[in-house]
C-alpha cells in the first residue's frame, strides 16, 4: 500500500498531460474547421476575386500611327511593327537563374538585368528593352522567363530622310510626335490606345482573351502640301548655293500662289529623322517659322507699291542719289557706288537705298507700317507648324527720319522666311493675301485683296527687270 500511494503522485502527472494534449488537439482542431468554414462560406468572394486577379491582366492595346503622304500620295512617314520587352519587377526577381539567356537574347550583360531591376524594385511594369523586332521577340518569349512579356508597338520610318527632317519632324520612343507635323498633327495622327482583359498561366503568359474593355482606334493618315519632288529639287539648290556663297545655313521655300499650299520647306544644315545620332538642338528647329531676320531689300517692292498708289510718283519719277551718301540723324545711308539720278523704276532694278529712302520719306510712315502689315509682315501666317514667330513690326507716333528711312528698305523690322515667302506670294497673286497652309487643299482659298492690281503689275515688270539686268541677276 505504500508503494502504491508513493506511485500516485507521478502517475496524477502524467494523466494530466494526456488532458492537456488532449485538450490543445481538440482546440486545433475546431479552429481549423472554423478556418476552413470562413474561407468555403465567409470569405470566398474575396479569395475568388484575389485569385482571379492573380490570372487575368488589362493590357494596352497600342494604335497604329496614322501615315503622312505628301500631294501625290507618296509615303513621306510610316508606322512599322516592334516589339518591347517588359517585366513584373518581383516576379523576374525569383527566375535570377534566367537572367544570363535573358540577357544574352537580348543582347545585354547578365548585369544590366540587375540594374534595371534594382532601380525599379517597387513598381509592377519594367521596360527591359524595347523597338525589337518581332523576330527577336518572339525568340524572347520562347524562353519562358517567369515575368517577362512581349508588348506591341510602333517605330516611325521616315523614306524622304533628312529631306523632310524639318518639315515632318519625328516621334520619340513612345511613337508620340516631338517636331514638325508630327507634333503638330499629334491629335490626327495618334489615334487612342484600347485596353482588353486577358488570362495568364502561371508564367504570365496569355492563355485566353476574355474581352475588350475599350477599343484601339488607330491613327488617321494625313496628306500634306509638299511634292516631294520639288522638296527634293529645293533640296539640291539650297546645297548648291550655300556651297557658292560659303553660307552656314539657309531656307528654301516654294508656294503654289494660286492655293497658298506650300509645296517644298528646306533648311539646311538638316538632320535625319531616322537616325537620332543627327539630332542637335540647334539643328532640329524650322528655321522657315522659327528664326526672324531683317529683310533688307527684299522689303523694297512693298514701300514703291506704297509710292506708286500715292498718286505723287509713277515708275518714271526720276529720284537723284548722288552722291551715293545720305545722311539722316547722324545715320549714314550708303548705295555701293554712286547710281545718280534714277528712275523710280530704276531704284528697285538697281536696289537703291538712298533711292527707296528718298522716295519713303514723302510719304507717311504709318501708312508704310499698314502696307507692310497688310501683306502679312508682324503677325503668324497661321501655318500648323509648331514654334512659329510672328517677327516684329513695330508701329510708333512718331518716327526719326532714319527710322523712317531705313524701315523703307528692310530694317529695323524683323520677319520669318515663310512670312516674306507670303509677302512675295501676293505679288505673284496681282494683290491678293490668300492663307498659306502644310494640308493640301481640294479647293481654291478665297483671299483678300491688300494691294492694287494695277500697282502690282507694274512692281513686277520692274522685279523682272531686277533679275534680267539688276541686282538680281
Amino acid at each position: 500500500m505504500a508503494r502504491d500511494r508513493r506511485k500516485k503522485p507521478k502517475y496524477l502527472f502524467f494523466q494530466g498531460r494526456h488532458w492537456f494534449v488532449l485538450v490543445c488537439l481538440v482546440m486545433g482542431t475546431m479552429a481549423l474547421a472554423v478556418r476552413g468554414l470562413y474561407v468555403q462560406v465567409i470569405d470566398n468572394d474575396l479569395l475568388q476575386a484575389e485569385g482571379l486577379e492573380r490570372q487575368v491582366r488589362v493590357l494596352k492595346m497600342m494604335p497604329a500611327r496614322g501615315k503622312i503622304l505628301d500631294r501625290r500620295g507618296h509615303v513621306l512617314a510610316v508606322s512599322t511593327p516592334v516589339d518591347a520587352i517588359w517585366a513584373h519587377p518581383a516576379s523576374l526577381r525569383q527566375a535570377r537563374a534566367d537572367w544570363p539567356r535573358l540577357a544574352n537574347t537580348l543582347g545585354m550583360e547578365t548585369a544590366d538585368i540587375g540594374r534595371i531591376l534594382k532601380r525599379n524594385i517597387n513598381k509592377g511594369f519594367v521596360y527591359i528593352k524595347r523597338s525589337l523586332s518581332p523576330a527577336l521577340a518572339s525568340q524572347v518569349a520562347a524562353l519562358g522567363v517567369r515575368g517577362v512579356y512581349r508588348q506591341r508597338e510602333y517605330h516611325r520610318y521616315y523614306p524622304a530622310g533628312r529631306i523632310a527632317g524639318h518639315l515632318l519632324g519625328f516621334t520619340d520612343v513612345d511613337d508620340r510626335g516631338q517636331e514638325g507635323a508630327e507634333l503638330a498633327f499629334e491629335n490626327h495622327l495618334g489615334g487612342v490606345v484600347g485596353q482588353k482583359r486577358v488570362r495568364r498561366d502561371r508564367r504570365g503568359h496569355t492563355v485566353e482573351n476574355l474581352d475588350q474593355i475599350s477599343p484601339v482606334h488607330h491613327g488617321r493618315e494625313l496628306r500634306l502640301s509638299i511634292d516631294v519632288r520639288i522638296q527634293f529639287a529645293a533640296h539640291q539648290a539650297l546645297a548648291r548655293t550655300l556651297v557658292e556663297h560659303k553660307a552656314a545655313g539657309g531656307t528654301a521655300i516654294v508656294l503654289d500662289s494660286r492655293t497658298g499650299e506650300i509645296l517644298a520647306m528646306v533648311n539646311l544644315p538638316e538632320f535625319n529623322p531616322n537616325d537620332r545620332s543627327t539630332f542637335n538642338t540647334n539643328v532640329m528647329r524650322n528655321r522657315a517659322v522659327t528664326d526672324i531676320f531683317e529683310p533688307g531689300s527684299t522689303v523694297k517692292p512693298f514701300t514703291l507699291s506704297l509710292a506708286l498708289q500715292s498718286g505723287i510718283f509713277t515708275p518714271d519719277t526720276k529720284i537723284p542719289t548722288s552722291p551715293g551718301v545720305l545722311v539722316l540723324d547722324r545715320r549714314r545711308i550708303r548705295d555701293i557706288r554712286d547710281y545718280g539720278v534714277l528712275t523710280l523704276a530704276n531704284v528697285l532694278v538697281k536696289s537703291s537705298n538712298i533711292g527707296t529712302a528718298k522716295i519713303a520719306l514723302e510719304l507717311n510712315p504709318s501708312q508704310l507700317v499698314t502696307t507692310l502689315q497688310s501683306v502679312g509682315f508682324g503677325q503668324l501666317t497661321g501655318v500648323e507648324l509648331p514654334g512659329e514667330r510672328s517677327g516684329v513690326l513695330q508701329s510708333k507716333e512718331r518716327w526719326r527720319l532714319s527710322e523712317h528711312a531705313t524701315l523703307s528698305y528692310g530694317y529695323g523690322l524683323s520677319v520669318t522666311a515663310l512670312q516674306l515667302a507670303r509677302a512675295y506670294m501676293v505679288l505673284a497673286n496681282g494683290g491678293v493675301l490668300k492663307p498659306i497652309t502644310i494640308r493640301r487643299r481640294e479647293e481654291l482659298p478665297r483671299g483678300e485683296r491688300v494691294l492694287p492690281s494695277d500697282v502690282v503689275g507694274q512692281i513686277n515688270q520692274m522685279l523682272e527687270h531686277v533679275v534680267v539686268k539688276g541686282t538680281g541677276q
